[in-house]
């Protein structure tokens, strides 16, 4: 499990390589096959808010013809973009939920052929937590989506947060212990989020960098089942 990727997209390059995404598509389909896009994770940071300016990929969910596949390799092939740039992968992890596209929000569509949707509010503060990956942006996602809203005079409560969960995954109680106690501290005092917003991208940062430093020496070792471990032990040691 590899944490270092050097590519990244922005908010306008993204619109731009999705326009491209939809015109490739309407010329593999003449006979006008609709498709539709649901953009989650740090896609929807991008889309919906401005702390964020970048990221690695994009997870998406599609509904549409086989082409598609063949529309995003080639404007991959034509902006040198690498392999997965915009990948349904988010579908084989416990964010995902089939209830996605129930809760999403539309944003464009593109060339009258492929609709763009993206998960917002709540629901993609729902996902964040269920992934809560400390080596990622998760957690610091949380934090600059609720700073955000505050800044908006719309601020989502906890109880929204909890029943959007709820929604998407079931019990509230699935969630890990140490996942529970950091959303519920966000609410007792916001007067200083931003700065808890900072503070955990620092921390996340750092844990990003510990795990690249041991996968250099370790190749290979690392997996999804078992990085938090090794990320607690490898801080002890520091």
């Amino acid at each position: 499990m590899s944490t270092d990727n050097r590519f990244e997209l922005t908010k306008k390059n993204l619109d731009l390589y999705l326009k491209e995404v939809a015109k490739e598509y309407r010329k593999l389909n003449r006979n006008g096959m609709h498709a539709e896009i649901i953009i989650v994770g740090g896609g929807s940071i991008l889309i919906n808010y401005s702390f964020r300016l970048s990221t690695t990929d994009i997870d998406a969910y599609t509904q549409a013809s086989a082409s598609f596949k063949e529309a995003v390799n080639r404007v991959s092939d034509k902006h040198d973009l690498p392999n997965g740039w915009l990948n349904s992968d988010f579908r084989r992890t416990e964010s995902y939920s089939d209830k996605l596209v129930q809760y999403s929000e539309y944003y464009k569509t593109f060339y009258k052929m492929v609709d763009i949707r993206t998960i917002t509010r709540e629901y993609l503060i729902a996902m964040k937590l269920k992934s809560g990956r400390k080596y990622k942006n998760d957690l610091s996602d949380i934090v600059g989506i609720l700073d955000e809203h505050i800044q908006r005079n719309d601020s989502i409560s906890f109880e929204q947060i909890q029943k959007a969960y709820e929604q998407l995954y079931g019990s509230w109680d699935t969630l890990p212990n140490d996942t529970t106690v950091f959303i519920s501290s966000l609410f007792k005092n916001t007067s200083n989020i931003h700065d808890v917003y900072e503070a955990t991208r620092q921390l996340e940062n750092d844990a990003k960098e510990i795990l690249i430093d041991f996968e250099e020496n370790y190749p290979g070792v690392t997996t999804v089942s078992n990085v938090d471990s090794i990320l607690e032990s490898l801080k002890k040691k520091r």
